[in-house]
């Protein structure tokens, strides 16, 4: 396709779209489009010379320009694909020359309007720099192109017994690269941790098309400021991760799964204490969801539930190396719980299969929740007895309110909650009486706004109620550094 055409194409589209700001900004309340150039034939030009025709997009971009959910939609009119670094770079130093605004892609899987524009920001995907550049079996680091999709890199792994160090729900389609710069955590962080730790090394292509080589496999390198710890989270704000240098842990020999229904969270709270005291090194997962969650999940998918009807359960995983010692382990543990919490019922998987079906009770509550309404999702962090309070608060907020449904669920053993209001329609009204109430009553415990998912679009606003003014001013003063311009993500994380 001539340059000319692609114009004649976006203008086109310009045109067709111009009301998806209005219905846009009704729930992602945007900020104001920044003094960034508008694409034409000749940026055109370039992105075809450095490129070919194959690796740009402008028509049919919806997959880009709006998230999973349908909640946030921009409106750009082109999305480039390099397969090198070195293409990144002529890329970006391009942008940055001609002040465009970039949006920097993974596998858009995120639920807070990070990894889509808000405007016209040009979209550079990584979906194309999908290789895995070598495995070290003696260190178990992998090095990554930051566009292997997470689950393809496990796999890759398995052949060689080692995994990735994380676990999520959209591992089949979110890239490595994504997860980084989000800082995924994710359903076995209780086991290995955050990627600030997993993490050994990063290359980053910076705004102005210089390349910070980083990909080190080095497990201690106390060399001044460890500078790949500011884009582990940063959400394409800084730079765009192009590779990742990862340690990853040996696949376990043995698992293990039980479920728990129980009477209140307070006995969750304790299994959860009591699992990490008498499981110890083999815990590797600690998850809860309620009653309703529990509910929705198997009306949505007609599944049946495995235990008696509980208000809150709990769900906990072993990984080990000796099956004999993990089952002694945990038959010795359940036999304690069930003397000193109120457990209503429970079951331990006896196969594989059974294993899956606990999983995907927990697994399912995201999908089947977003399938069935609208839906507003948070993120919080909190301390842990304190964790389910924050659901009971916005049913209350909310009494008065017919329509709206509140689930929650999360990660217990890392006091991490998912709270998710469902709605037959996404409403400014609804929102406005979430928020900042949610933001509000997490702050007041001295919680975090984002335990896992992000700032992006969602939560650019209220990230005061999670940081100082002088960590604000800090923040903001890196993003000057490496960001002079500002084309990096606009409009999102500060």
């Amino acid at each position: 396709i001539k340059p000319k055409r692609m114009l004649l194409r976006i203008i086109k589209r310009n045109q067709t779209n111009s009301n998806n700001y209005l219905s846009a900004r009704l729930v992602s309340r945007k900020r104001p489009r920044g003094n960034f150039a508008e694409i034409n034939t000749t940026d055109i030009s370039y992105f075809t010379q450095i490129l070919g025709t194959k690796n740009i997009k402008t028509n049919t971009l919806q997959k880009y320009t709006k998230d999973w959910m349908g909640r946030y939609q921009g409106d750009s009119t082109c999305v480039l694909f390099p397969t090198t670094v070195d293409q990144v770079q002529q890329l970006l130093k391009y942008c940055n020359d001609k002040r465009i605004a970039v949006c920097p892609q993974g596998g858009n899987t995120g639920l807070v309007g990070g990894s889509v524009p808000v405007y016209d920001e040009i979209i550079i995907s990584m979906e194309k720099m999908n290789s895995i550049r070598k495995f070290d079996e003696a260190s178990g680091v992998v090095i990554s192109d930051a566009g292997v999709v997470l689950q393809d890199l496990d796999q890759y792994l398995s052949d060689y017994g080692y995994t990735v160090p994380i676990d999520l729900g959209a591992k089949g389609s979110c890239q490595i690269g994504g997860n980084v710069a989000t800082n995924a955590g994710g359903l076995r962080l209780l086991r290995y941790g955050s990627l600030h730790g997993t993490v050994l090394g990063l290359e980053v292509v910076l705004p102005d098309g210089r390349v910070i080589n980083g990909l080190k496999t080095l497990r201690k390198d106390n060399t001044g400021y460890d500078l790949k710890q500011l884009f582990i989270g940063s959400e394409g704000s800084l730079g765009i991760i192009t590779g990742v240098s990862l340690l990853c842990p040996p696949v376990p020999k043995s698992i293990k799964v039980a479920l728990f229904g129980l009477s209140s969270f307070k006995d969750a709270v304790l299994i959860q204490q009591k699992a990490k005291l008498q499981l110890q090194e083999i815990l590797s997962a600690c998850e809860f969801f309620d009653n309703s969650s529990m509910k929705l999940v198997c009306e949505h998918f007609n599944v049946k539930e495995p235990i008696e009807d509980s208000s809150i359960y709990v769900l906990i995983e072993t990984r080990g190396s000796n099956d004999d010692h993990d089952t002694s382990k945990l038959n010795s543990f359940l036999e304690n719980m069930y003397e000193e919490c109120d457990i209503i019922d429970g079951t331990v998987a006896e196969s594989g299969s059974q294993m899956k079906a606990i999983w995907f009770l927990r697994e399912s509550i995201a999908s089947a929740i977003s399938e069935s309404g609208a839906t507003y999702k948070y993120d919080f962090s909190l301390p842990t007895p304190e964790m389910y309070s924050i659901v009971d608060a916005v049913r209350k907020e909310l009494s008065n309110y017919p329509d709206p449904n509140v689930y929650g669920y999360g990660h217990i053993g890392d006091g991490n909650i998912h709270l998710n209001i469902m709605a037959k329609e996404y409403s400014e009204d609804l929102q406005n009486k979430l928020e900042p109430f949610v933001y509000e009553y997490t702050s007041n415990f001295n919680g975090s706004i984002s335990a896992e998912h992000g700032i992006g679009q969602m939560k650019a606003d209220h990230i005061h109620y999670s940081k100082s003014e002088i960590e604000l001013e800090i923040m903001k003063n890196i993003k000057q550094i490496f960001d002079r311009n500002g084309i990096m993500n606009p409009y999102k994380v500060i």
